[in-house]
């Protein structure tokens, strides 16, 4: 039986994309098929969402509309090498694997391949996540649309160009981890202050999580936000003073940089 949706890869970013394909009808549970090494990760999303689970790759992606690459980045090339044959020319392919640029893809694949580069992040676990495209050479806008219709199901998207790609790395795709960091600071803080750790946590993620919608829905920028609950001379401007001596915003802008050149470096390795 052929499938219109297939996705290559079985891990947590593919099943939050299929329960986000299902709940919201992007695709139904039986044009849809995964595939994995994995006997315990295809058994799971046979019983979780009903669809198809195979083996191998070749007989999952044979007569695919959409074949999204969900592998880990160190296998793709390989992974490619053994379906190139099997995939329908015609079909487009969504790659989530990070660092892998579309060129590396299409060099693997038919001449005229339609390649779509994605880079999502792990919010759309919870389908808050933001996923910034970038099309390849031979992808069409129906293409890109479509792309991003299937992304959506988990959160928010961005077009970019391909070369900004390490920046979307940077910021959107590792920062995530930033504010889980943040967050156990405050935790550990709170807890040195003398609150218990079960409300040091509630606290700390509740404020993070909040102050975070209250970014989203407002529509003010964040400096905004900031100087709305800042009183001069109270207790916010004296945490805030320690921040700025201790030059967060440099250290923030470094971190940043240090994660777009090592995507740099992963990109051409």
């Amino acid at each position: 039986m052929s499938h219109r949706v297939v996705c290559l890869g079985a891990g947590n970013m593919a099943e939050a994309l299929v329960s986000g394909w299902l709940d919201q009808g992007v695709v139904q549970a039986d044009e849809l098929c995964v595939s994995d090494p994995s006997q315990e990760r295809r058994e799971r999303f046979s019983s979780r969402f009903g669809v198809a689970a195979l083996e191998d790759n070749r007989a999952a992606v044979a007569d695919a509309k959409v074949v999204v690459l969900a592998v880990k980045p160190q296998v793709l090339v390989q992974v490619l090498v053994e379906v190139r044959d099997a995939i329908r020319p015609e079909a487009c392919l969504i790659s989530i694997a990070a660092g892998i640029r579309t060129a590396t893809i299409e060099a693997h694949v038919h001449p005229g391949q339609s390649v779509i580069r994605v880079m999502p992040n792990t919010p759309a676990l919870v389908g808050r996540g933001v996923s910034a495209l970038a099309r390849g050479q031979h992808a069409s806008e129906p293409d890109l649309l479509q792309a991003e219709q299937m992304m959506r199901a988990v959160g928010q998207t961005l077009r970019v160009d391909e070369g900004d790609m390490d920046a979307v790395t940077a910021v959107s795709g590792s920062g995530p981890a930033y504010l889980f960091g943040f967050t156990e600071g405050l935790i550990a803080a709170a807890i040195q202050a003398g609150l218990t750790p079960d409300q040091a946590c509630f606290l700390a993620v509740e404020t993070v999580t909040g102050a975070a919608e209250l970014m989203r829905v407002s529509g003010e920028p964040p400096d905004k936000l900031r100087e709305k609950v800042t009183s001069k001379g109270g207790t916010t401007a004296a945490a805030l003073a320690s921040f700025e001596a201790s030059g967060w915003q440099k250290i923030i802008a470094q971190a940043v940089e240090a994660a777009r050149q090592r995507s740099i470096e992963l990109s051409a390795s």
